[in-house]
């Protein structure tokens, strides 16, 4: 039932962003930008569709590393993994002093989780792998394909409002094809248009990924320290990331602005607060199965 779900809202996102991309040409070209537009958005749509995860990893400059490089955290990768019933998924690096983390793949067998440098210094063992096990959530959950496909649309259709920007800028807009006010209103709200959609698919799922990443570990508490360190971490060092993108972390890297008002993440402390009332339920779970 939580895949069909799923699907349908990957369906309908598709939908909405590919209207969204659409308005945007119009804007930029009138009837013939709409229809290049829309020859664009299914091209996009089906490079989301089998190449999110990569192009979400090349656009947060993740890299791949191997057991040899880092072999604490591939085994705990692993050893995770294995208690969320997945697949390993590939294991990937951000070199970034902000503690921050995001899972990635179109299915469990594709899955990936990236870790910044920062976080695995920041972080207690513990604390990294309630990361770690959030993230593996995401994937068991399969949330990891809408996500990813949202960060690819949404940086596509933020590239070409910017291209249509300074054209009109420039002089290259048509009041009689679509430029002028309407046509520089509309550029301004398609982006702010992906991000409210980013912003509506999000903030149950981390609710959920807490949850269940809490389960897999065995105690939410480590993850519940986690969000606190991480959150206290990026308001002093934000961390440089594509605005399409910042839905995937853990904790929204971004602050302040725009991030603010179109938060993809619900409040840390509410999150924490749903963490400490497992904690109590998972004790009691404990006494009943002691008993």
């Amino acid at each position: 039932m939580h895949q069909l779900w799923n699907m349908t809202k990957t369906t309908l996102l598709l939908a909405l962003l590919t209207a969204g991309f659409v308005l945007v040409g119009g804007a930029l070209g009138g009837t013939n930008g709409m229809l290049i537009a829309l020859f664009f958005a299914v091209t996009i749509n089906m490079a989301a569709w089998w190449f999110s995860d990569k192009m979400a990893l090349k656009m947060s400059r993740a890299r791949a590393v191997a057991p040899t490089e880092a072999p604490e955290l591939h085994r705990m990768v692993e050893v995770l993994a294995q208690r969320a019933s997945i697949p390993k998924p590939g294991v990937y690096v951000i070199d970034s002093p902000a503690p921050n983390a995001f899972a990635t793949g179109r299915s469990p067998a594709k899955g990936a989780v990236a870790v910044t440098t920062g976080l695995m210094q920041a972080l207690s063992r513990d604390e990294l792998a309630g990361v770690i096990a959030h993230e593996l959530a995401h994937i068991k959950n399969r949330d990891t394909l809408i996500s990813s496909i949202a960060a690819t649309i949404a940086g596509a259709i933020s590239m070409i409002a910017d291209m249509a920007l300074w054209s009109m800028i420039l002089g290259g807009g048509d009041e009689e094809e679509g430029g002028g006010a309407s046509g520089f209103v509309m550029l301004i709200l398609a982006p702010i248009a992906a991000l409210i959609i980013q912003m509506a698919i999000s903030r149950s799922r981390e609710f959920a990924a807490d949850a269940e990443g809490a389960r897999i570990l065995g105690d939410p508490q480590p993850l519940a320290d986690a969000l606190r360190k991480i959150e206290m971490n990026v308001k002093l060092r934000p961390m440089e990331v594509s605005p399409a993108t910042s839905h995937l972390y853990i904790i929204n890297p971004v602050f302040g602005g725009l991030a603010g008002l179109f938060s993809t993440h619900p409040a840390t402390e509410k999150r924490i607060a749903k963490l400490q009332a497992l904690r109590g339920q998972f004790r009691s779970e404990m006494k009943v199965s002691l008993a």
